[in-house]
């Protein structure tokens, strides 16, 4: 067979601020392939089907100097999630070519993983879209269910607030919570996600961007469990209006992201 285009989504420069598409990443066409042939030296070559976008990505693209809790990209290679493939070919006895595998995947059409070992068969049930597998069953939904388990100590009754509530981390969260018999605050930053809050089960449901936090958390709570997925003045509304001894969950800290100004505690009127 000869060679096809590979098409990638290659990190191109590091942002100062918001990543913009055609500069900081550029869809590459100038790779080619060879699916019968390709080197796999024990590895296996593989169709990307579909991959998650996650926020933590953004701290992925910086200097490979600065230290943080996950490898950085590096210039002039593809970006890399978790995602879904389907193995082409193969020379690990672990995995046979069809299989659909879940792991962290190049942004390529197909590759070959450096660490087979970030790779694991699943079990595709075809009436599943393969976002559920990167969504509520991957890491976001892990994530959600492993944080809420260890650190929510919740108990029925209980108010708990989540932000970036129609999020895959923060729409599970909301579910779980109302399975504990918690009453459930949920911002989100469109109509159509507070919507979307509503429908999943948030007892209170609001758009951050038209409604002022502070003034629902002061008129629905105080609340005693806080899962924090943006940092900055919300988590400081938060704090300000706690139950004693409440739980804070700091998941992700997004309004930070992008270079803006570091936003410390200005004031809070809480008991510690």
């Amino acid at each position: 067979m000869a060679p096809i285009t590979n098409g990638r989504l290659i990190f191109k420069e590091i942002p100062t601020g918001y990543p913009i598409p055609g500069k900081t990443t550029v869809y590459d066409t100038t790779s080619t392939i060879d699916l019968e042939n390709e080197p796999l030296d024990g590895s296996v070559l593989v169709k990307t089907l579909v991959l998650s976008v996650d926020p933590y990505l953004r701290g992925k693209m910086r200097a490979p100097e600065r230290q943080s809790y996950t490898p950085p990209f590096f210039v002039g290679e593809p970006l890399y999630n978790f995602g879904v493939g389907k193995v082409v070919r193969s020379e690990n006895s672990a995995f046979k070519a069809g299989d659909h595998v879940y792991g962290v995947l190049d942004f390529a059409e197909y590759f070959v993983p450096k660490d087979i070992t970030k790779l694991e068969v699943i079990a595709r049930e075809p009436t599943l879209p393969y976002s559920v597998y990167v969504g509520a069953a991957g890491m976001p939904g892990q994530t959600s269910y492993y944080g809420w388990k260890e650190f929510a100590k919740a108990k029925a009754g209980e108010v708990v607030f989540v932000t970036t509530a129609a999020g895959p981390v923060g729409s599970i969260v909301v579910q779980l919570a109302k399975q504990d018999g918690l009453k459930v605050i949920a911002s989100a930053g469109t109509d159509e996600k507070v919507k979307f809050c509503k429908e999943i089960g948030a007892d209170v449901a609001f758009n951050y961007k038209t409604t002022n936090t502070t003034h629902v958390l002061a008129k629905e709570g105080p609340i005693d469990i806080y899962w924090d997925n943006v940092g900055g003045p919300t988590l400081e509304a938060a704090i300000a209006n706690t139950a004693l001894q409440a739980r804070i969950i700091i998941c992700g800290y997004i309004s930070q992201y992008n270079g803006e100004e570091d936003y410390g505690i200005k004031v809070c009127s809480c008991a510690l």
